[in-house]
């Protein structure tokens, strides 16, 4: 399961009922990605819970896709966004805190780490590869992003 698949709407209940909408409580459902790409109900949130839901589609909806928001940038993007905050030196407890803050979003920081883990791993993996392959440059690139994940 994908780490997207475990990050979830921070009130959900209490934006549900302000936009008048139904939606999962999944940030990444296609239900969710549908409301807030059109942004209809967008307009009845208070504005603190307006302001995170399109700083949201503004960083992680934003794309000129035919298949917009399904195409899978948002998604991509937000991975992109918890392999940044790592490595700033965030932990997976400070990760939620941060996603939280920034876009009302949550998940649990025990799936934060597996996903961190996992990611060392695959960086560890590409990394042999790029060595037995030849590629020196790419190797030493691949080190350097795998030690920023791992502290």
């Amino acid at each position: 399961m994908a780490i997207t698949d475990k990050i979830y709407v921070k009130n959900h209940r209490q934006l549900a009922s302000q936009m008048e909408a139904s939606f999962s409580k999944s940030a990444f459902s296609g239900a969710t990605l549908d409301i807030l790409f059109s942004g209809d109900g967008i307009a009845k949130l208070d504005d603190a819970s307006r302001d995170r839901v399109l700083d949201f589609a503004e960083d992680f909806l934003d794309c000129d896709c035919q298949s917009h928001p399904h195409c899978g940038h948002p998604e991509r993007k937000f991975i992109a966004y918890l392999l940044e905050l790592r490595a700033q030196g965030l932990g997976p407890d400070a990760i939620v805190d941060v996603m939280g803050d920034d876009y009302m979003l949550y998940a649990y920081p025990g799936d934060i780490l597996s996903f961190l883990d996992n990611s060392v791993r695959t960086l560890e993996a590409a990394q042999r590869l790029a060595g037995v392959d030849g590629r020196g440059e790419m190797e030493d690139e691949i080190r350097r992003k795998r030690r920023e994940l791992s502290g």
